[in-house]
């Protein structure tokens, strides 16, 4: 059994920054990659950011220059530390474990940029 858990959202002021965690634990041979979708209200599902088992960090255009990941996959841990958060930022952030042939997925845990 594979779970996936992820830490660190909450409600933040525009311009603030926030940091969240994801962590993979169970049954785990090999970690093809680990990264972060977002979905906003109303909104599709997107991409935010992918770490490879190989270590290298690749976030989506849009997001780049605020948004970094950063893990450690030999502990299934990565990072997202996001910075100059505005409203549109507001979304369910949900940690993805790619392994081979599966993929698992946490929770999720809510985003809310706010005054």
């Amino acid at each position: 059994q594979v779970q996936v858990v992820e830490s660190g959202g909450g409600l933040v002021p525009p311009g603030g920054s926030l940091r969240l965690s994801c962590t993979a634990s169970g049954n785990i041979e090999r970690v093809n990659a680990m990264g972060w979708y977002r979905q906003a209200p109303g909104r599709n599902r997107e991409q935010v950011a992918l770490f490879t088992g190989g270590g290298r960090p690749h976030i989506v255009a849009s997001l780049r220059g605020r948004f970094n990941i950063s893990g450690d996959i030999a502990k299934y841990t990565i990072w997202l530390q996001m910075s100059d958060l505005n409203p549109v930022d507001t979304a369910v952030y949900s940690c993805i474990l790619l392994v081979p042939g599966q993929e698992y997925w946490g929770q999720g845990t809510q985003v809310t940029v706010s005054s």
